[in-house]
């Protein structure tokens, strides 16, 4: 196990059975932030990066195995292009710079999301870094980018539709696990917990079809004051939290 140092005392008292797995979280509210400490909003983005960095820290220190985070939506398109370039750019600078990081913490770099319409530079610097990780064994890093959970959804139905027209698929052999390995998380656990951020209560278009049971934590916190004791509160409360996946008791 990763966690090789003290468990938070917060998070003593919690059976490990009882922690999630699988931790996602819709990073929201970097330009409230920075609009709320009068500053321009892609300096709430670039102080979201250190966010990111302590969050799959901790989440590597503490075993956890699979973190997914919402970085760009098929959405965010639609914002100024001043700020999409900025993101884009940061984007690749993050890809370069944490390298190191990534390496000593033992993170394994996924991508999850359609690769069209991201710059050609950004995604080179993306595969880069999804491939010297690839033989890592620890928490895998799962970063949803120019990601949408209905074009997923459509992406997979697409997929499906031509191996059923080729011949290799009956339309009567098609099941929720058929359905599962198509997606871009072909091959992941799904969430047990979706944290966000800023007090919003939508889940935004993420992970539509893997959410089905997740349970949903709430922080009026923004995604820059993100940090290593907002998330032990988050794991403290989906422990304490009886699962009962549609049945009468978890």
């Amino acid at each position: 196990m990763p966690l090789t140092e003290s468990i938070p005392e917060v998070l003593a008292a919690v059976p490990r059975e009882r922690w999630p797995r699988h931790v996602a979280i819709i990073m929201d509210g970097n330009g409230r932030w920075a609009q709320r400490q009068d500053l321009p909003r892609i300096e709430g983005h670039r102080r979201g990066v250190a966010s990111v960095r302590r969050t799959t820290e901790e989440c590597a220190r503490l075993g956890i195995e699979q973190l997914t985070l919402y970085c760009l939506s098929s959405e965010n398109w639609k914002r100024p292009q001043p700020e999409i370039d900025f993101l884009m750019h940061l984007l690749e600078q993050y890809m370069i710079e944490e390298r190191t990081t990534i390496m000593e913490n033992n993170l394994r770099v996924r991508m999850i999301g359609r690769r069209e319409g991201i710059p050609g530079q950004v995604l080179r610097e993306l595969d880069k870094t999804v491939e010297m990780s690839s033989t890592n064994s620890g928490t895998r890093l799962n970063l949803a980018i120019n990601y949408g959970g209905r074009s997923e959804i459509v992406d997979a139905m697409r997929s499906i539709g031509r191996e059923i027209v080729a011949g290799e698929l009956q339309p009567a052999e098609v099941t929720e696990a058929t359905i599962a390995e198509h997606l871009y998380t072909a091959g992941l656990d799904d969430p047990d917990l979706l944290v966000r951020t800023a007090g919003e209560l939508r889940i935004s278009n993420f992970l539509l079809w893997q959410i089905s049971y997740a349970e949903i934590w709430v922080t009026e916190r923004c995604w820059p004051e993100f940090d290593e004791a907002t998330l032990h509160a988050a794991i403290v409360d989906y422990a304490r939290r009886n699962r009962k996946f549609g049945g009468l008791n978890g």
